[in-house]
């Protein structure tokens, strides 16, 4: 008898431990879905969530607790993301964490890739030194080539033995965090391949330009001689007119480009009259080289020099130019808006 009511009790306690079992696997199930599908509360409107090559799942859980995620236990999250599948499948880049995402929404986005795009916007008539001075001070790309001297790095884009400056389209690019300033590079290379292309697939008749080359290189000095949009076919013009008759071009930009870190803000009539390989006063033809980086306005105006008869142009101060026929013309144009002797 004794036999038999302690193995009614040992059923009974069993029974009980197992109601017990399941009653907090139910209370753990719905405390689970619930921090699946609460939202989270973060301070301020939205964190910035980083995940790099080679984070653990464990890494990033650290990250979103350093953001001021406290929602859920790190089992619950790891078995969420285990349910989810998509411990092995999380992003690369930087996301974008607002208040009140959901857990399950956040690892969805992790999964998706849905990273916040960055942006580099090479400025039209930047020099090749401040374009290399803006990517390194650029946080967002992997500094690959600040350690590369400039042949290195074209060498590095398949580009050996060619000069850089003008090389790059200026645009904006969009990026992801893990690209590199080569990646941006080769992106920028390309495309100012295709611009030249379409340039001087669709340039005028007669030009006095004889490659794409040297359409790159003139446009460039455009660049540089104006920022008003609206001149450049005329700038463009002049300079076309005076190849054709055999002047010199005699533009400053050149002159400037030529003086490197000699430049300190004026052009001295000696630097006029000192010779380099860049100095349009004292040689014939274009500069060996583009002078900087020329957008699409300014390879079109190049390939598409507008029609008149004025050889000479000077600043009238706000940007804008006074253009002329003549060489007095020009000369009451300078004494006017460069000596203040207008009559």
């Amino acid at each position: 008898m004794a036999r038999k009511s302690s193995h009614r009790v040992l059923k009974a306690l069993l029974a009980l431990i197992l109601l017990a079992a399941v009653a907090v696997g139910g209370w753990l199930w719905q405390r689970y879905q619930g921090f699946a599908d609460t939202p989270i509360a973060l301070a301020g409107t939205e964190r910035t969530l980083t995940v790099e090559r080679g984070d653990g799942f464990r890494d990033i859980l650290g990250k979103l607790r350093e953001l001021g995620v406290q929602e859920g236990h790190d089992l619950e999250w790891q078995a969420l993301a285990h349910d989810m599948q998509v411990i092995a499948r999380l992003q690369v880049g930087d996301y974008a964490i607002r208040h009140g995402i959901t857990p399950r929404e956040l690892l969805a986005k992790l999964e998706s890739g849905k990273v916040i795009q960055h942006r580099f916007t090479l400025v039209e008539g930047w020099s090749w030194r401040e374009l290399r001075a803006a990517l390194a001070r650029d946080e967002g790309l992997v500094q690959a080539a600040r350690d590369l001297d400039d042949a290195a790095l074209m060498a590095a884009l398949e580009r050996p033995g060619l000069h850089p400056e003008g090389r790059f389209l200026p645009e904006t690019y969009h990026y992801t965090r893990g690209m590199t300033d080569l990646d941006l590079l080769r992106r920028a290379a390309l495309a100012m391949d295709k611009a030249v292309a379409d340039a001087w697939a669709a340039r005028a008749e007669g030009i006095p330009l004889e490659t794409p080359e040297q359409l790159l290189v003139m446009a460039s000095i455009i660049e540089k001689e104006t920022g008003k949009a609206s001149e450049r076919p005329e700038i463009s013009g002049v300079f076309a007119r005076r190849l054709k008759l055999g002047m010199r071009l005699q533009t400053d930009p050149t002159v400037i480009y030529g003086m490197g870190s000699a430049y300190a803000g004026n052009i001295r009539r000696s630097d006029l009259t000192t010779d380099t390989p860049y100095n349009t006063y004292t040689r014939g033809g274009l500069p060996p080289t583009p002078i900087a980086m020329p957008g699409r306005a300014a390879l079109f105006a190049a390939a598409n020099p507008a029609d008149g008869n004025t050889l000479y142009f000077v600043s009238r101060g706000d940007g804008s130019h006074v253009f002329s026929a003549t060489l007095a013309e020009h000369n009451r144009a300078v004494a006017c808006y460069q000596l203040k002797r207008c009559r």
